[in-house]
């Protein structure tokens, strides 16, 4: 399990997994003008994709009740959603959302650490972003994070860590100290570093000896699939692609329709109903669809991650290397409340070009393999050869 401090957990862990995902799944045609009523997100229950107006209007009347009665709207409208079956339903503060749609855009307050829990429960960094308070203060990838503000960390899960990383429990800002014990071989000691507003670093190039460009996209912020499409374009001619989608768990969908419209010459990337309508979306034409490619995925491969895989796969212009992906493939879409909470609701579900479901089920790779994926991607891109 791996996590950083961008993608914080709720104080009411009962919210944790969709919150976790919340700007994991932004699916959606209103995403593009920024309409806050617009379809948006995640996993649908029987009952919410034959009636979702009904039960969108249950929870917002349960809330109403409650704001009417001097109780908590935000509470009832947590108890409609469980009562209603709404897998990936589920309701933000209005604080809690604006922090979400604020890591979309790209930004977020933390000390800039990647972490993952080891086997034994202990907490390694993994990666330090450049410029961070984390680099400024010398911590490296490796090093153990024995605790955050003096509560131990061993043992926790990864987006515990993350949110007293950040200091949700106290919506802390930037500039706010927070200490943390870390160990490195036989060296033990503390740090205390200042929280600071960061850009996430979403799209990051390597070059591999053998020539290959590994393009990782960690999750589908504003501004990613241009990051992407540049990516493509300075790649020296001819040169295999690994697009490393692993533990991507989504964004923007309009950010994945313009990352698949860097391989894809136009046509068709997914479909998606919305209280039944069918809606389709679609690459932009003038793509690179020559390039030999690989799509590298895993569990952690989510939400608009794998509306992109699916897409490039069904097209036949990936081979898509690693292990089945996560299942998530369906919309919410958000409602204020009266308190100023938001409720996000399933309203539907989308499919890749073929007509695959992906909710629940996941995209099978062309290619499955667990250990060495990346070196099995490189050895599948010097098969497919140089297109001339």
């Amino acid at each position: 399990m791996s996590g950083r401090d961008l993608f914080c957990q709720p104080r009411r862990a009962g919210r944790g997994a969709a919150l976790t995902l919340l700007f994991a799944s932004v699916l959606v045609a209103g995403a593009a003008t920024g309409s806050f009523g617009d379809p948006d997100r995640k996993s649908p229950s029987p009952s919410a994709r034959s009636t979702p107006a009904a039960h969108r209007e249950t929870v917002t009347d349960a809330a109403a009740e409650a704001m009417a009665d001097g109780k908590s709207p935000m509470e009832a409208a947590e108890r409609a959603v469980s009562r209603s079956g709404d897998r990936w339903g589920a309701v933000y503060s209005q604080g809690e959302y604006e922090e979400f749609e604020e890591a979309l855009d790209g930004q977020y307050t933390g000390v800039g650490l990647w972490a993952r829990r080891e086997s034994d429960g202990r907490i390694e960094v993994t990666r330090v972003q450049s410029g961070s308070p984390a680099a400024a203060a010398g911590i490296r990838t490796g090093d153990r994070l024995r605790s955050v503000d003096g509560e131990k960390v061993d043992g926790r899960p990864v987006t515990e860590v993350v949110s007293l990383l950040r200091g949700d429990a106290d919506d802390a800002a930037a500039g706010t100290k927070v200490s943390l014990g870390l160990e490195r071989g036989t060296r033990v000691w503390s740090e205390t570093l200042r929280r600071a507003r960061l850009s996430t670093d979403s799209v990051t190039v390597r070059k591999l000896p053998g020539g290959v460009s590994v393009i990782k996209v960690a999750a589908f912020t504003k501004g990613v699939g241009d990051a992407v499409r540049t990516a493509v374009e300075q790649t020296p001619e001819h040169a295999g692609i690994v697009l490393d989608l692993r533990g991507n768990s989504g964004g923007l969908v309009t950010e994945a329709v313009t990352a698949a419209s860097a391989f894809l010459d136009g046509g068709l990337v997914a479909t998606y109903d919305v209280n039944g309508a069918q809606r389709s979306l679609h690459a932009d034409p003038g793509g690179d669809t020559t390039r030999p490619l690989v799509a590298l995925v895993d569990g952690g491969t989510m939400s608009a991650a794998e509306l992109l895989t699916g897409a490039l796969q069904d097209r036949g212009r990936a081979v898509v290397v690693g292990s089945r992906t996560f299942g998530k493939g369906s919309i919410q879409m958000p409602s204020r409340l009266p308190d100023g909470s938001v409720a996000e609701l399933t309203v539907g579900h989308y499919r890749t070009p073929a007509g695959h479901t992906v909710d629940g089920r996941g995209i099978t790779p062309d290619l499955e393999v667990d250990a060495e994926a990346l070196e099995r991607a490189e050895t599948v891109l010097s098969g497919l050869g140089d297109p001339s």
